[in-house]
Order: structure tokens, then C-alpha cells, then sequence
């Protein structure tokens, strides 16, 4: 499906297709998260991802009960940008051998999903209000909070710290 397909005649139909986008997404950081967690040397870092992880798990899980409210197949769509993004983060992390510096590379594409994440579900809720699905924009809304938590994490993080041991 390209950009303004022919699929996509409603904007019903667009909200679908972007839950459909955004549940790839998260499972593809299912997959991702775990390994990002292994990389990182920071101790603060690695428990933010494997924490991130549990919190991924109940966002596919809310995702699949906005799915049930609003009638429509679980599916899963191919999300190209998530995939870049994570494609980025894979190759940046096997360029950097100074772990420090890793830890800051691995906080930057960690926001990049994060930012990512931010701009679709808040796109889906406005939607979903737009469509009179107040149920589904509440369980989205949920979501929206944490990710945006866990990217001031990151920054607090990045800031704090990080940065300031890649630096030296």
C-alpha cells in the first residue's frame, strides 16, 4: 500500500491502517529492545530498555484491544520508517566500539522510535475522537503517556550522564 492508495478512501480507513502501522512497530521493538538492553553498558540504560520492553508488550496488547473495539482484523502492516529507524540503530551500534559512546548512539535511536511512536499515536487519537471512538482514544491515550515518559527518561538519562562520559 503506497502513500493516499486507493485502499484508503475513508478516514476510517486510514485509522486502521495506521493501527495496522503502528502494531508493526511495536513488535518490531519487541525484537529490538532486547538487544538494545544487551548493548548498552550503562546500568540506567539497560534496565530503561528492559523496562521499555514490559511496557511494549501491554502497548501490543492495548493495540489489539483498539483493534476488537473498533471491529477490525488484528493485521499488521509494514512500517518502513520503524524499520529505517531500527536499520540505523543496528548499523550506528556496529560502528561504535567505545561503549560509552554507544550507550549515547543507542539513546539517540531509542528516541528516534520513541518520537516516532509519539507522532503516530497522537495522530491515531485525534482520529479516533474525530470518529466518535472516545473508548479507543482513552486506551491509545494510555500509550501515548507512557512513550512520551519514556523518551523524558531518555533524555534525562542522555543528559545526566551519558553524554557526559561519550564526551570524555
Amino acid at each position: 500500500m503506497g502513500l493516499f492508495t486507493k485502499d484508503i478512501k475513508t478516514m476510517d480507513d486510514l485509522f486502521v491502517h495506521q493501527l495496522q502501522d503502528i502494531y508493526y512497530a511495536e513488535k518490531q521493538l519487541l525484537k529490538a529492545l532486547p538487544k538494545m538492553a544487551d548493548k548498552a553498558a550503562e546500568p540506567l540504560l539497560k534496565q530503561a530498555f528492559k523496562t521499555h520492553l514490559q511496557e511494549t508488550e501491554v502497548h501490543v496488547q492495548r493495540l489489539e484491544q483498539v483493534f476488537a473495539m473498533h471491529g477490525a482484523e488484528v493485521k499488521a502492516v509494514t512500517c518502513p520508517a520503524i524499520d529505517g529507524i531500527i536499520k540505523e540503530a543496528d548499523e550506528t551500534a556496529g560502528e561504535v566500539e567505545d561503549k560509552k559512546v554507544l550507550d549515547a548512539a543507542l539513546i539517540n535511536a531509542a528516541q528516534a522510535a520513541e518520537h516516532y511512536e509519539i507522532a503516530r499515536y497522537g495522530s491515531l487519537i485525534a482520529w479516533a475522537r474525530q470518529l466518535g471512538r472516545n473508548d479507543c482514544a482513552a486506551v491509545l491515550q494510555k500509550t501515548l503517556d507512557e512513550e512520551k515518559t519514556t523518551d523524558k527518561k531518555l533524555t534525562s538519562l542522555a543528559e545526566g550522564k551519558v553524554n557526559m562520559r561519550a564526551a570524555s
